[in-house]
């Protein structure tokens, strides 16, 4: 119920002050100069409360985007591996410095969708400490963009599923900035012969077995360098990551030349490090890094006349030998540590003879041979 009240200021001006009481919720007061504004006000009030919309309200206009990117750093942020927790600090950064003094109520989708604009067209910074020496201007790509989305959209989700600070995420009537489709370079028979006899006689011990590795199970860079020999059972065959890049534990196979590599490196580790693949020399603080195969990897590539691939690439062209001999996107999907079937999808014209064999298989067993 509410109730409006006149008064009068000593300079002889009247002002309206509304007080709008329902039980079991706290009192909310406004004051206005017109009575009209005042009984609209009311009723507005009344109702928003009634249907559960005026306080999710006021917490909107109570806090901050720096309050709930605060919030999202102090307990999200910790659960998110390694690898994602770099690249997501940089971009709630980006999103605190643009729009952290707004109020939650002011992020809007069509303000969201002009700093997804600015995000395409601001050049990156550069990091070069000499000026003359920072290359040509870059700009984020689109797949950047969306993932510079994709923070704030999730510390949106938090707000309202959690905090109850707003009652919609406003990302969701946002348009994704749309991306190329992924790239698929894989190595021919050619060219992966001419790889593996590069690495196998490359100056670096290390480059022949990670290599093999990373195209037997399709592991990430990251993941074959960060290997640690308790991660790895011999006898049962499988390589077990605890820290992956979608955050989830992963078992990795291991068989054929890729094990027997493993067990022979098994019987020369060193007593300085349980990594599988250490950098020969220790670093300032008396740990060992994993080994550096940037430069032996190029050098290979060189060697061996392969052009436009880089080692995420290996990645991809296990996928794709997955693919022609027979295994299905989920499968695929399932050795590469993959949530959905979409970044599989790519793969899905090296199947073809795969599916037209399960369609024939169907209709043999319905129709019969003939």
């Amino acid at each position: 119920m509410a109730t409006i009240q006149a008064r009068t200021g000593k300079d002889g001006s009247t002002t309206y002050r509304v007080m709008v009481r329902l039980k079991g919720h706290p009192a909310q007061t406004a004051t206005f100069e017109r009575k009209t504004d005042a009984k609209r006000w009311a009723a507005q009030t009344e109702t928003a409360i009634r249907e559960g919309r005026h306080f999710k309200t006021v917490e909107a206009k109570r806090h901050t985007l720096d309050d709930l990117l605060d919030r999202y750093e102090r307990d999200v942020l910790p659960t998110k591996s390694p690898g994602t927790q770099g690249p997501q600090t940089a971009q709630i950064a980006w999103w605190r410095h643009k729009l952290g003094s707004y109020t939650l109520d002011a992020i809007t989708p069509s303000l969201v969708a002009e700093y997804r604009d600015i995000l395409r067209r601001e050049p990156i910074p550069s990091t070069a400490k000499d000026p003359s020496k920072a290359g040509p201007t870059r700009y984020r790509s689109n797949a950047t963009v969306n993932r510079y989305m994709a923070v704030l959209s999730h510390a949106f989700t938090i707000g309202v599923k959690e905090c109850g600070w707003v009652d919609s995420n406003p990302l969701a009537k946002v348009t994704k900035a749309k991306e190329p489709r992924g790239r698929v370079r894989f190595l021919s028979e050619d060219e992966r012969a001419a790889l593996l006899e590069a690495c196998r006689n490359s100056a670096s011990p290390d480059l022949y077995p990670a290599v093999v590795l990373a195209l037997s199970t399709g592991a990430r860079q990251q993941e074959i360098m960060g290997l640690r020999w308790p991660q790895i059972d011999l006898t049962r065959r499988v390589a077990i990551l605890h820290e992956t890049k979608n955050g989830e534990r992963r078992v990795l196979p291991l068989s054929g030349h890729a094990l027997d590599l493993l067990k022979a490196r098994a019987k020369v580790q060193g007593t300085d490090t349980d990594l599988v693949f250490p950098a020969r020399g220790k670093r300032e603080d008396g740990t060992i890094a994993p080994v550096d195969l940037r430069t032996p990897f190029q050098t290979a590539l060189k060697r061996a006349g392969i052009e436009d691939f880089h080692w995420h690439d290996l990645r991809h062209s296990a996928a794709s030998y997955l693919a022609m001999n027979g295994a299905s996107l989920a499968e695929i999907a399932e050795v590469l540590g993959h949530k959905t079937l979409a970044m599989v999808k790519r793969y899905s014209h090296l199947s073809d003879a795969h599916t037209a064999g399960v369609v024939e298989r169907m209709n043999r067993a319905i129709f019969g041979e003939g």
